[in-house]
This record gives C-alpha cells, structure tokens and sequence, in this order.
C-alpha cells in the first residue's frame, strides 16, 4: 500500500515562505519521478514542479519559476516544494504525486499515486 502524505502548508502573508513535505510510505521514491501540483477553488488542477528520480532533472510551472524549488531526499522517501515570495495566487490546496517520469507529471497524466493535500493560504 503506497501512501503519499504532505505536511506543511498554513496561512501566510504575501512575500512570505512555506516548505511543504511530502513523505512516502510502501514506495522507494528513488525509482519514481515525483511532483506537486495544486488546485485552487473553482479552477482546474494544474502541475507546479516535477523532479526525476535521481533528481537531476526538473521542471517549474511558468508562474513559479524563480520563486518555488522542488528537491528530494530520497534516503528519507521523501520531496520537498520551497515556497518563497508567495503571491495571493498561490492559495490552493497543494498535492504530491509520483510517476513514472517528470513528462507525466508535466502534463498531469499517468500519475501513480497521490497524497491527500495540503492547504496553502496567501493572505495580501
């Protein structure tokens, strides 16, 4: 039984940071790609960042480059979203999943597995 759990998320003011965790249980996460994505009210979910297995690749949502920095541990089984300089858009429930590749994960298709959510709140 995999389970995929992110902790982390809360309220914040904007400009401020966040570090969400997403920690996996009954998978080796070395072997899969993983990703975060989120999905605000009344909006469609969309993909932020995706890291490969070895963690030599990734690849950022236009809207948080620059701002977001996906990383992994995987001696812990576990990958991480930093959040800095966070904007009001960015309220939204935030979600980690795993693939097979950051292809999948970009385009929000073919994802194995799936945590529960966190809530990330950015108040102005």
């Amino acid at each position: 039984q995999v389970q995929l759990v992110e902790s982390g998320g809360g309220l914040v003011q904007a400009g401020g940071s966040l570090r969400l965790s997403c920690a996996a249980t009954g998978r080796t996460l070395s072997n899969y790609a993983m990703g975060w994505f989120r999905q605000a009210p009344g909006k469609e979910r969309e993909s932020v960042a995706a890291i490969s297995g070895g963690g030599g690749t990734t690849y950022y949502a236009d809207s948080v480059k620059g701002r977001f920095t996906i990383s992994r541990n995987n001696g812990e089984n576990t990958v991480y979203l930093q959040m800095n300089s966070l904007r009001p858009e960015d309220t939204a429930v935030y979600y980690c999943a795993t693939a097979v590749n950051t292809a999948r994960l970009r385009a929000g298709v073919l994802c194995d597995y799936w945590g529960q959510g966190t809530q990330v709140t950015v108040s102005s």
